[in-house]
């Protein structure tokens, strides 16, 4: 049988619920045939996420607690208990059709450890297995790697969690997939290095291809977007601008959002797009927030070749007029919204996540 493609993604900062619409698209295209099996690699904001097999007391510190903190929770499909993605952590999501020779769970979830057992060792990280626990561990107490997997029609979806820099501390706010007698560990805690997400990928992915027989193929996300949080003020109170798409692309709120083209600066595609949309602004804030999300994810047809993956780079603008111009074949309406109702009206969590960031970095540095 000759060797199968895996498409390697390093996707960088990915929100979990775009995460998990990434995920059941290219289930639905691997199921297809459209796309060849894939490996996401991928760093989540803080969130807690709860397995098929989750228990509520795992969750250890109060939701107006965690809101507070800027940690969000999520069910899912995956088996499991209760576990924690953040900040420092390299997530990885095979999307593999296990057909027709590797149809036995067991060995897929032994065949994950053993990917992740090799990479953290490159870093002299001695780690191995728990009998009864699935997961990797260090000395036999300590988990560096959590495993939580969905397997339909023998299409993996969801995968593994390896605590790279990540800060131990977060965890303090569950009891790990619902065991209270183990703790949690990093390459960093155990080793004093602190090698990047990008790095520590590469070796996953290595790893990965020799221990699933796969030739890895590099992917890189070629397409960037600019989104801008556009606020002004009347009578004493901060507004914020969401426009609403046409029916025709989805009818949803968003931000003000464009394509970077080639060669051109974010903070000048940042500009263009306030331009177009008849807009000059005061002040031009770059929020420091860039996110990677499947293009279009609701009416995308599949791609002939592979997905269409993009960055987003956040800015936040000040306004000081109402003179905006839509674009019919784009947008057919705008309003000017209160925080809270922006926050439940926009519809991707990467624009709600703009807005909070805008919020709090205002008033603040101009470019």
């Amino acid at each position: 049988m000759p060797i199968r493609p895996l498409e390697v993604w390093s996707l960088g900062v990915v929100d979990y619920a775009a995460g998990l619409a990434i995920q059941e698209k290219l289930v639905a295209w691997r199921r297809a045939g459209d796309i060849p099996d894939m490996l996401l690699l991928l760093e989540h904001p803080p969130v807690i996420t709860l397995g098929r097999a989750a228990e509520a007391r795992n969750i250890v510190v109060p939701a107006t607690v965690l809101a507070s903190r800027g940690v969000s929770v999520h069910e899912t499909r995956r088996g499991g208990d209760v576990t924690y993605h953040g900040w420092g952590q390299l997530v990885g999501y095979p999307i593999l059709d296990l057909n027709p020779d590797r149809r036995d769970i067991r060995r897929y979830m032994r065949d994950l450890e053993e990917v992740l057992i090799g990479a953290v060792g490159e870093y002299g990280v001695a780690a191995g297995r728990v009998a009864g626990l699935t997961g990797v561990w260090v000395a036999g107490e300590r988990k560096i790697a959590a495993l939580g997997v969905h397997i339909s029609r023998w299409i993996t979806s969801h995968g593994f969690a390896l605590n790279v820099t990540t800060d131990l501390r977060d965890f303090s706010c569950i009891i790990p997939c619902g065991i209270q007698d183990k703790a949690v560990t990093s390459i960093a805690h155990e080793t004093g290095l602190t090698p990047s997400l990008e790095e520590v990928g590469g070796q996953v992915a290595r790893r990965f291809s020799e221990t699933f027989e796969r030739e890895a193929i590099r992917r890189e996300v070629a397409q960037a977007s600019a989104q801008v949080v556009v606020f002004r003020t009347r009578a004493g109170r901060r507004e914020y601008l969401a426009l609403r798409r046409v029916a025709a692309r989805g009818g949803f709120w968003q931000l003000i959002t464009g394509r970077i083209q080639a060669g051109e600066a974010p903070l000048d595609a940042a500009r263009r797009e306030l331009l177009k949309t008849g807009l000059v602004a005061l002040g031009l804030h770059d929020l420091a927030l860039t996110r990677t999300y499947l293009a279009d994810a609701d009416w995308l047809a599949p791609a002939a070749a592979h997905p269409v993956f993009s960055r987003e780079h956040a800015f936040a603008a000040l306004a000081d007029a109402d003179c905006i111009r839509l674009s019919p074949d784009e947008h057919d309406a705008y309003e000017w919204l209160d925080f809270e109702t922006a926050q439940a009206r926009l519809a991707w969590e990467g624009d709600r996540q703009a807005l909070r960031q805008a919020r709090e970095a205002i008033p603040g540095r101009f470019l």
